[in-house]
């Protein structure tokens, strides 16, 4: 297959030198890891889509020099909570491409994508969220996730207008279902189930946050099977914990009987998450030596009994520290799990959580170049072509996505794999991540020499096809 389409690259680059391309990206160490390319090319751009890859020279209006550096499809992270300008600024130094909110979601997709867009820096996309459905039908006033009502038992005709939500934004095009169980611990298996089953009809794969440990996994893949729609489990690293292998090995083994069950893991020991959220309920009975594994996001403190409760009452964002190195190395290295961020809201709407500005150079630099948890080629994997894969069977332009041929739109990151890191930390997470030097989104140049290019938002909707109502 590689050899096939090495081929038809040769024979389109001869005549796209003498038609003027617009780009060249020339002499870099392309890697397109859907074809096994690994190998110095010369990469040619003509509007938003790449028409050429090429052993001999190419001419362009315009040309990146990247000899010496790689040249990688750009990031796909199907795990984005952050939509606003700045907020993608610190994503595309990080070599993300196409960033997509999949676990949490809206619950007006068309509202959603008429605010989004057009006019950003990266693609963007949706989920029909189900816990935003939640909170509107049971007139939940939280902000993002769910403070009171919303946590609590749906009704019967209020679990089927919940459905009916979420139907409608498939309708509408949404990319998936997101679903945060651990966030909504009254929503009841008939609830899950319909909501699987809706997701069925329209070919979506459903993003689920996890309720608890084995049981709730088990319980969702079967939900799944019954449903008839794709299952991704999102970051196993912090859902599995000490266990994460036991987590894998269940969705290895679903995959083996054929289930469509993908993962995700993001590349830190510590989460993060609204303090109001269900996940600290029942905080009053912790032991007071709990507290000091939390630590509040706007300054850093590690917290106390009384800081927490301070805290909880303001609302507001909270790291969780817990994980560790050794669990979290089982998730990258495992070859079911995609790379995504999970990269958090702000009201500043800059980064409150390293991952949110840091996620993919910490892979490349750290967990790859430093450590040997995986190989290159092999991260490169799990950040481009693994989640556009997870997407396309609903997505259509996703098939052209995550990919270096001849055909894909121009989605391209271009690093030095010798000096790729995050910067971003715990105490400072607004800090740009180095050794990404040129991202172009849509054929457009919007980082270059490691600076981001000002006035260029060539971003574009990830959409699935809007069905006309019956």
């Amino acid at each position: 297959m590689a050899v096939a389409g090495l081929g038809l690259a040769a024979a389109f680059a001869a005549p796209a030198g003498a038609q003027r391309l617009d780009l060249v990206i020339a002499n870099g160490r392309v890697i397109d890891p859907e074809s096994g390319l690994n190998a110095v090319r010369n990469v040619g751009i003509r509007g938003d889509r790449i028409v050429a890859v090429s052993r001999g020279p190419l001419i362009g209006r315009d040309t990146i020099d990247a000899r010496g550096l790689i040249v990688s499809p750009g990031f796909i992270d199907l795990h984005r909570h952050a939509h606003g300008d700045n907020s993608y600024r610190y994503q595309v130094r990080d070599g993300v491409t196409t960033a997509l909110e999949l676990e949490v979601g809206t619950a007006d997709v068309e509202a959603w994508y008429r605010q989004a867009g057009p006019g950003r820096l990266v693609n963007y996309g949706v989920a029909a969220g189900h816990i935003p459905a939640r909170m509107r039908v049971l007139g939940d006033s939280g902000v993002f996730l769910p403070t009171g009502p919303g946590k609590g038992r749906a009704t019967v005709p209020q679990a089927q207008e919940i459905v009916d939500l979420i139907e409608t934004g498939l309708r509408q095009g949404a990319v998936s279902v997101g679903m945060g169980l651990a966030y909504t611990p009254e929503a009841t298996s008939v609830e899950m189930l319909q909501i699987f089953r809706a997701a069925g009809r329209h070919r979506a794969s459903v993003h689920v946050h996890l309720g608890g440990g084995m049981s709730s996994l088990v319980e969702i893949i079967g939900a799944a099977a019954v449903g008839g729609a794709p299952l991704h489990v999102v970051h196993v690293n912090s859902t599995g914990g000490s266990n994460v292998a036991y987590f894998l090995e269940a969705i290895d083994d679903a995959r083996r009987h054929g289930m469509d069950v993908t993962t995700e893991a993001y590349p830190y020991t510590a989460g993060a998450t609204m303090i109001q959220s269900a996940l600290y309920d029942g905080w009053e009975n912790w032991p007071d030596e709990r507290f000091g594994s939390l630590q509040w996001a706007a300054t850093g403190e590690r917290l106390t009994r009384e800081t927490f409760r301070k805290y909880r009452a303001q609302g507001g964002s909270v790291i969780s520290h817990g994980n560790t190195e050794e669990a979290l190395a089982v998730a990258l290295a495992s070859p079911l799990t995609i790379i995504a961020s999970d990269g958090g809201r702000s009201e500043r709407d800059a980064p409150t959580h390293p991952r949110a500005a840091g996620a993919f150079a910490r892979v490349l630099g750290r967990y790859v170049r430093e450590r040997g948890t995986l190989s290159l080629v092999e991260a490169l994997r799990k950040m481009t072509i693994a989640p556009a894969k997870r997407l396309e069977g609903r997505v259509p332009s996703m098939k052209d996505r995550g990919r270096i041929r001849v055909g894909a739109f121009a989605d391209i990151a271009v690093f030095d794999s010798a000096t790729v890191i995050d910067k971003a930390t715990y105490e400072n997470a607004a800090i740009f991540s180095e050794g990404i030097l040129f991202v172009l989104v849509n054929g457009t140049p919007v980082v270059r020499a490691g600076e981001i290019v000002p006035g260029r938002t060539p971003g574009r909707a990830i959409r699935a096809p809007i069905e006309q109502p019956k």
